[in-house]
């Protein structure tokens, strides 16, 4: 099978650590392949900044849909997934919601450490929006949000994080750990052995769920909450996406985004 992923933001530092992880992950017959937007912010820690990137991402999987059997949203608030699962016919597996689920299936209740408590809002809402908010137990945070590069904010406070990931388990009484956010990918593996509760990565989590659902071969839907909406005309939008709107995506497709691209064979 062959899997995008998609980075909806503008560091191209957190597509190659995500990238890592799936290429030591997938099973060996999965291509994957990552893009990384051109516009938008570094990284997405709020709502407005969700909202920017889901036009974002849902205009990257309109210019890339010809070329993937299924694609993750590589954010972890999963901004755009409904959408995209809505118009587009290939599955579109979040992070957030690929790990929670994930982590659903090891304990009654996860909790959430990430890395900024400016996160902490746009989490529980996603939280919400998975109807999820029954099975966490919460969501640790430092108490600052980080000054440096972001995508070197895991090796500069994993004791840290670790320690909040012990605190979840004895205060909140999670049964699961997910360290949550891009910068985040990878740690899991790390902190382990440091943790008495399973701890999920995201990016393992949502490949994994990516080649079960294909694996699942079902078709898209044609009724429902999620069936493809009705074709219909738009402006301002990019050639791909509009093609897809519109139900002409069969027409040449033009990169209007110019997503940077890396790839390989896990």
């Amino acid at each position: 099978m062959r899997l995008l992923l998609i980075n909806p933001n503008t560091s191209q530092s957190m597509t190659d650590r995500m990238m890592k992880t799936a290429l030591t992950c997938a099973h060996p017959a999965t291509q994957v392949r990552a893009v990384t937007a051109s516009e938008g912010v570094p990284y997405i820690a709020t709502r407005a900044e969700a909202q920017l990137a889901g036009s974002t991402l849902l205009a990257m999987l309109a210019d890339n849909r010809s070329e993937c059997d299924a694609a993750i949203v590589g954010a972890f608030g999963d901004p755009g997934l409904l959408g995209a699962r809505e118009l587009f016919d290939i599955p579109v597996i979040g992070l957030a919601e690929a790990a929670m689920l994930s982590a659903c299936m090891l304990g009654g209740r996860f909790g959430i450490v990430t890395f900024a408590p400016v996160l902490r809002h746009w989490f529980q809402d996603c939280v919400a929006m998975h109807g999820l908010t029954g099975r966490c137990s919460g969501v640790r945070t430092p108490d600052a949000n980080p000054r440096g590069d972001v995508a070197m904010v895991q090796e500069e406070i994993e004791e840290h994080l670790v320690e909040l990931c012990r605190k979840a388990v004895e205060e909140d009484g999670a049964d699961v750990i997910i360290p949550a956010g891009a910068p985040l990918t990878g740690l899991a593996a790390k902190i382990r052995d440091r943790v008495s509760v399973p701890v999920v990565d995201q990016v393992v989590a949502a490949v994994k769920q990516a080649e079960a659902i294909v694996a699942l071969n079902v078709k898209p839907a044609s009724a429902g909450g999620f069936r493809r909406p009705d074709a219909k005309p738009s402006s301002g939008l990019s050639e791909p996406l509009a093609a897809w709107l519109a139900h002409q995506e069969s027409m040449p497709s033009v990169t209007t985004l110019r997503p940077r691209t890396m790839g390989g064979e896990g």
